[in-house]
């Protein structure tokens, strides 16, 4: 369940003082299918953050949410990684039913592109970095999230990325693997514009979409718009699993051949042309920064004076050689003038 999306921005005082075990200090957001509070925890003396969804919702739809909640806290609740929202406590009873998670403070990364911000190729590349390694490590743990998207990744005040929202991730071997494939079969799951084109065609999917959905993103926070804009979900479909999109640096001169190229690469069409874990791509997304940063160490470094002063002599005797070489010239066409006088 992603409440992210539907939130409204005011956070309002709690109609409710207690949720389980733990104090409600303030509502942060509610939406058409849940709220989320802030919440205090006695027990270890922590604030949380308490999700929780509407129990008037039809019994359809609250069924659907109950098997996010659970789902969200089985397989999140199995990672712990330093861009990884870290769950607490989850629980499902008639009179309670919520994620107790860690309370993050800053925003979602969709709200700084949507008010216009652009990121920096070497920002982009290292938030791009921590979120590829946060998916080594949920991909070695068997779990797939099936909806990277600037939504779910959550920037702390300090930059450092978060990815959040697990509700509709997948883990092989984990309970309720027969619904999530079945699922799977029946419906589009994740956003539709950062899409891998086997999820847009409704196939099963593995890791690599995970890749190809964060590969759209940091296509986006290079460039400033997305891979693919039709309006119609259908064409936009189509596009994902048809259309190439320019590469970024040919959007934008500006953004490096190299970053772009990892971007594309990730969003590759075909399964076995793209990074083949996300290892691979945290590795390249690394080694650009490495290079990087190492050329404007030497930009910067200053010139000592014995380096200047060596720098002097070697052009000293570039002028010295070059003169030399010029009236050496100069003696030689005199000398072959003078022998050609009768």
């Amino acid at each position: 369940m992603n409440l992210s999306s539907d939130l409204s921005s005011k956070p309002t005082a709690p109609a409710i003082s207690r949720i389980g075990r733990f104090y409600i200090t303030r509502e942060l957001g509610r939406g058409s299918t849940g709220c989320v509070y802030l919440g205090h925890d006695p027990v270890i003396g922590r604030e949380v953050a308490l999700k929780t969804f509407n129990p008037d919702l039809a019994p359809a739809d609250k069924v659907r949410h109950e098997r996010q909640f659970i789902n969200e806290a089985r397989v999140a609740g199995r990672l712990s990684h330093p861009s990884i929202v870290v769950i607490y406590d989850a629980c499902i009873e008639r009179d309670a039913a919520y994620v107790a998670m860690e309370y993050l403070q800053g925003c979602e990364l969709n709200q700084l592109l949507d008010q216009g911000r652009r990121f920096a190729p070497d920002e982009t590349a290292s938030i791009a970095w921590r979120i590829a390694d946060a998916l080594d490590h949920a991909h070695r743990h068997g779990v797939v999230h099936r909806d990277i998207k600037p939504a779910n990744i959550f920037m702390l005040e300090d930059e450092h990325p978060k990815l959040v929202d697990f509700g509709i991730a997948f883990a092989p071997n984990g309970m309720g693997d027969a619904q999530a494939a079945g699922d799977e079969r029946k419906d589009l799951l994740g956003t539709p514009n950062y899409m891998s084109p086997e999820q847009a065609s409704g196939k099963l999917v593995d890791a690599r979409t995970d890749i190809y959905s964060l590969g759209a993103v940091m296509y986006e926070m290079l460039t400033g718009q997305k891979p693919f804009q039709a309006h119609q979900v259908d064409k936009l479909l189509h596009e994902i699993q048809h259309k190439t999109p320019r590469a970024p640096h040919e959007i934008d001169p500006a953004i490096p051949v190299e970053l772009s190229r990892i971007a594309m690469k990730a969003m590759h069409k075909r399964l076995d042309q793209r990074y083949q874990s996300a290892e691979r791509m945290a590795l390249d997304i690394k080694r650009y920064l490495l290079l990087e940063r190492r050329a404007k160490r030497r930009m910067r470094l200053p010139i000592s004076m014995a380096q200047r002063r060596a720098i002097e002599r070697a052009a000293f005797k570039h002028r010295l050689l070059l003169w030399a070489g010029s009236m050496c010239a100069i003696a030689v066409a005199v000398i072959a003038v003078m022998k050609l006088r009768p």
